[in-house]
């Protein structure tokens, strides 16, 4: 219920010792600003993980051949496990239920040149599926499409700043690059937020480039696409299954752990997430500490305060005042305090967070912030832990006896 008298009292002796309010203003603001930045530090870290780490697609097994440490029926060791177009289709077919898509990728560098200009570019051979896998976002134009593998048709897809290098202000859609020697046609231009490392890399179909090296089907590696819906602990048995099928057909020892490597995206995933999520805990730990140490400065200082006032909480005692009254005053004005240099702690911490946006991506830290469940969480916490850090004090206060009040010093 509101007591305007009360009020009266709270403010009138809030201006009678403004240093003293001063200060125990400043130690829950400061308390809950840097609990508000660490922790939105912590958010920010996690944002930074997840889109450094998890750039490709997350549904996906990268299959690597490797070269045997272990003989088997009959094979020595040393051998060079070799992945060709064949081990696309025994993919296809055996587990049709579980692939959404299956992309060969062959890496090779090329010295790539458009009139005067000329660079060297990492290319990379691969079938539409790629897309799906690196998350390309195209531009103008189009991707690598089923038709240009039929027809191992020399179509390349070229990243932005492929495109910035040699054509300048040219639009390079239609025209025609120089790889090594051979024209390509610029079928599509194509961004990845992967940085300027994957835009500056240059696709076209797997089986062009297999055809310009002697006809060939060997692949270095493929990437399998599995379905979004699959948890992880059903793309780790699938991951398992296609393991066991590809050592049988090579003929690999099945604790031949060099002979072939098959890694789970989801599984780095997951620990990613473990990791991010163990940092912004970290964060958040120390975060806590300080709004602690905070909550422990006001309670100190209430508790000179009370001392500071004991003389006068006697006279009220004495002219009736009830122990009741004198614990409810304190408590206000301890709360009071509390929850406005709190709420102006929290607003400048936000505040700081707001401005902060990418500037600090470099460590990882993306986008900053605090979720409206935390600031509530630390609103109530600042009215709770304000009411101990009066109570404490009120509550011995109210316990003297009057005449024992008046003779304080």
């Amino acid at each position: 219920m509101f007591n305007r008298d009360r009020w009266s009292e709270i403010f009138e002796s809030i201006s009678n010792n403004k240093l003293r309010t001063a200060l125990s203003g400043f130690t829950i603001t400061l308390g809950i600003f840097i609990f508000i930045v660490l922790f939105g530090f912590g958010n920010g870290l996690k944002n930074g993980f997840q889109e450094f780490f998890l750039d490709d697609s997350t549904n996906t097994l990268w299959v690597f051949p490797g070269r045997t440490t272990k003989p088997y029926k009959g094979f020595a060791t040393n051998r060079t496990i070799e992945f060709r177009n064949d081990d696309l289709d025994d993919m296809e077919k055996n587990f049709p239920m579980f692939i959404e898509y299956i992309t060969p990728r062959i890496a090779r560098s090329g010295l790539t040149s458009y009139k005067g200009e000329s660079n060297t570019y990492s290319t990379r051979a691969v079938s539409p599926g790629h897309q799906f896998s690196e998350k390309t976002i195209i531009m103008k134009g189009r991707y690598i499409n089923e038709m240009d593998l039929q027809n191992k048709a020399r179509h390349v897809v070229i990243g932005r700043l492929v495109e910035q290098d040699l054509f300048k202000n040219e639009n390079a859609l239609g025209k025609f690059v120089d790889i090594n020697g051979i024209n390509y046609k610029v079928v599509g231009v194509f961004q990845d937020d992967g940085g300027d490392n994957e835009e500056r890399m240059i696709y076209l179909p797997y089986t062009a480039r297999q055809l310009i090296e002697k006809n060939t089907d060997k692949i270095d590696f493929f990437i399998i696409g599995f379905r979004e819906n699959m948890n992880y602990t059903a793309s780790a048995a699938f991951a398992r299954s296609v393991e066991k099928f590809l050592r049988d057909k090579h003929t690999i020892h099945p604790d031949d752990q060099n002979g072939m490597f098959v890694r789970n995206a989801a599984e780095g995933v997951k620990q990613t997430e473990q990791l991010a999520g163990v940092l912004q805990m970290a964060v958040a730990f120390v975060a806590a500490g300080t709004l602690f140490a905070g909550i422990i400065g006001i309670l100190t200082i209430m508790i000179f305060v009370v001392k500071e006032r004991t003389k006068e909480l006697g006279i009220r005692k004495a002219l009736g005042a009830s122990p009741n009254s004198v614990i409810g005053m304190v408590l206000q004005e301890s709360i009071f305090i509390t929850l406005i240099a709190g709420i102006f702690g929290m607003v400048l911490g936000i505040a700081v967070l707001s401005s902060i946006g990418l500037s600090l991506q470099d460590y990882f830290i993306k986008y900053p912030y605090v979720a409206t469940k935390t600031i509530v969480m630390a609103v109530v916490s600042l009215i709770v832990c304000g009411a101990i850090a009066g109570y404490i004090p009120a509550r011995r206060a109210a316990r003297i006896k009057p005449i024992v009040a008046l003779r304080d010093e």
